[in-house]
């Protein structure tokens, strides 16, 4: 059974930082793509990154480029999103999830973890 689970989530204060993880197992994680969505209050979840099972090639969406940069450890079987220069707008519950390509998609994902929340701070 495949398992995601994220930590890292927490308070932070505008043009901060904070580094979410996502350690999978119950699948040969160096063969599958990453992602990351968000959901804040009220809103639909929308794609924040993906990265590639090689990790050679990422995708952003266009509200964290150049802020955020996803990664991931093979060896470690985790995921990783580094948040830099948070915004208020930035609050939400972060995902990550798994699929066989890297895509933005959320259909293409087939397991989803928990989440954590993210609180950014004025």
């Amino acid at each position: 059974q495949v398992q995601l689970v994220e930590s890292g989530g927490g308070l932070v204060q505008a043009g901060g930082s904070l580094r979410l993880s996502c350690a999978a197992s119950g699948r040969t994680f160096a063969k599958y793509a990453m992602g990351w969505f968000r959901q804040a209050p009220g809103k639909e979840r929308e794609f924040v990154a993906a990265i590639s099972w090689s990790g050679r090639s990422v995708y952003y969406a266009d509200f964290v480029k150049g802020r955020f940069t996803i990664s991931r450890d093979n060896a470690k079987n985790t995921v990783y999103l580094q948040m830099n220069s948070a915004k208020p707008e930035d609050t939400a519950v972060y995902y990550c999830n798994t699929a066989p390509t890297a895509t933005m998609w959320s259909y293409d994902y087939d397991y989803w973890g928990q989440g954590t929340q993210v609180t950014v701070s004025t």
